[in-house]
């Protein structure tokens, strides 16, 4: 006997209510939880360009309140870089109205984008982009947040990794936009992407259907752009010509990268640790035999873990500087050199490969040169001939106006300096100066490079080499003698005290 259908399959009604559920929300929220990218009940700033991705993020993340043990904090940040006239007045107006209709907290600043590109000799893009993340990061240290969420989702993914491919790139470059980092190098301040999971179309479909309104704009169109390029020209040609999901095909080429590369970085330190011949501030060694013995992609992983150590960014380092490093390593005969971004200069010579600076200046190179400070009592910096000394005393309006006054009569340098306690995020560290060291002045407007900062101030070479960047978790809190960052700075509120003080080792207190 047959049976009828509706005996054998339930009514679509319960299957549709026993599938899961799979819409946007959900995966947005998903991804945030797999990744780990927020808490569930912590705060966040948002990046909120006003355009179509950062909006939707926008509204993404207010809608996880709106789930079970979700209660994320959300403050918006927008800075107006002054591009493109009334238009991006226009956008900030747009972005401090929507955070008002959300009911949510807003900072809106602007900057002047262009005139600092003329001033650093960089792109209008390069540029932009610095003073975005130090605006972000200077949002983030004012509000004690430990996470900025951008809007990049996985077409802007697809888009930089063939970017890369056809500009040349290693393995590490080839994993593409990484979904959380930290905002700079030895910063707790996180960069997360919770967007890298969607694709632009549905994001798109997702505004159109709850009719959510949103800022255009133009430059995104222009074909002068590299970027714009890749997405309005080179893609839609390799879509319509060689694979339909061409887009779908580099996401997976990088997440093989990216396991491959964490494989390599997690071998590569203990590899290169047997290479090591002599290392210290001005000079790295390696025995170059056993390095090229290696296969070339292991070679370039460890030379790249060997010029990061010499303190040079991973932003200057291309695929092309690692080869060419790899290629001089070869040679058995005779000395050769070459030199790469930073003020590095390798050389080979016979049997060794030598990564030394160019240049005279002291700058710590990494890790290995950073010595944990007490924070009550004396820690002793010999390679700087100082002792810092750390203690704790009571804030009242009374002391904290007392030692102001002490402020006003004393020079340039101070071997005293008196922070807020509570805004100091232990463990503290004392190092020399690095390359692309930047804080918060007191006293200036905003984020500065200390090379800057020397200059601007007429600090003697001689002083430069000598000076000690005191550090917490989130960055420095005084460059020693010299200046203490915003952050951490005495306020009427301040109830406790951190006094800092730096001697010459052996002299009285």
């Amino acid at each position: 006997m047959r049976l009828p259908i509706e005996a054998i399959l339930p009514p679509l009604a319960l299957v549709r209510h026993a599938m899961p559920k799979d819409d946007l929300e959900t995966r947005f929220a998903q991804f945030i939880a797999e990744e780990g990218l927020l808490a569930r009940d912590g705060p966040v700033v948002a990046a909120v360009s006003g355009g179509a991705d950062s909006v939707a993020m926008l509204h993404l993340l207010c809608d996880l309140n709106r789930r079970e043990d979700w209660s994320v904090k959300v403050h918006v940040a927008h800075l107006n870089h002054r591009l493109r006239a009334k238009d991006s007045d226009e956008d900030a107006a747009f972005v401090e109205r929507l955070a008002r209709e959300l009911r949510l907290p807003c900072t809106i600043e602007s900057a002047e984008v262009e005139q600092r590109s003329r001033a650093d000799g960089v792109s209008i893009e390069q540029s932009a982009r610095q003073c975005r993340f130090e605006f972000y990061e200077r949002v983030c240290l004012r509000l004690d947040v430990k996470a900025v969420a951008l809007a990049h989702h996985a077409d802007d993914n697809a888009e930089t990794i063939l970017h890369r491919i056809v500009r040349g790139t290693g393995l590490r470059g080839l994993g593409g936009i990484p979904c959380v980092r930290p905002i700079r190098k030895g910063s707790h301040i996180r960069v997360i992407r919770p967007m890298l999971g969607l694709r632009r179309a549905e994001i798109e479909r997702y505004l159109a259907d709850r009719q959510i309104a949103h800022r255009h704009d133009a430059t995104n169109d222009s074909a002068s752009y590299t970027r714009n390029r890749m997405r309005h020209e080179v893609l839609p040609l390799l879509r319509e010509r060689f694979n339909p999901q061409v887009e779908d095909a580099l996401i997976r080429l990088a997440e093989q990268a990216r396991g491959l590369d964490a494989y390599l970085t997690e071998t590569g330190e203990r590899m290169l640790e047997s290479l090591v011949i002599e290392h210290n501030d001005r000079e790295l060694v390696l025995h170059s035999p056993p390095l090229t013995r290696k296969p070339r992609v292991i070679q370039t992983q460890l030379i790249r873990r060997a010029i990061l150590r010499m303190g040079i960014g991973e932003g200057e380092l291309t695929y092309g500087h690692l080869g060419a490093v790899a290629d001089l390593a070869v040679g058995h005969e005779g000395t050769k050199a070459l030199d790469l971004p930073g003020g590095l200069r390798v050389s080979r010579r016979y049997d060794r490969l030598v990564f030394e600076r160019s240049s005279g200046e002291r700058i710590d190179t990494g890790g290995r040169g950073e010595i944990r400070v007490a924070t009550h009592g004396t820690t002793v910096l010999p390679a700087h001939g100082l002792e810092l000394t750390v203690d704790t005393v009571p804030g009242d309006g009374a002391t904290i106006a007392a030692h102001i006054h002490q402020l006003s009569g004393r020079g340039r340098a101070s071997y005293e300096e008196w922070v807020d306690a509570e805004k100091v995020h232990p463990p503290l560290t004392a190092r020399s100066r690095r390359p692309g060291d930047r804080f918060f002045p007191l006293g200036m407007t905003g984020m500065k490079k200390l090379s800057d900062f020397f200059i601007d101030e007429k600090i003697d070479a001689k002083l430069r080499e000598r000076t000690v960047v005191l550090c917490d978790q989130l960055g420095p809190i005084w460059v020693v003698p010299f200046r203490i960052d915003e952050r951490v700075r005495l306020t009427r509120a301040t109830r406790r005290i951190l006094r800092l003080r730096a001697r010459g080792m052996g002299e009285a207190e």
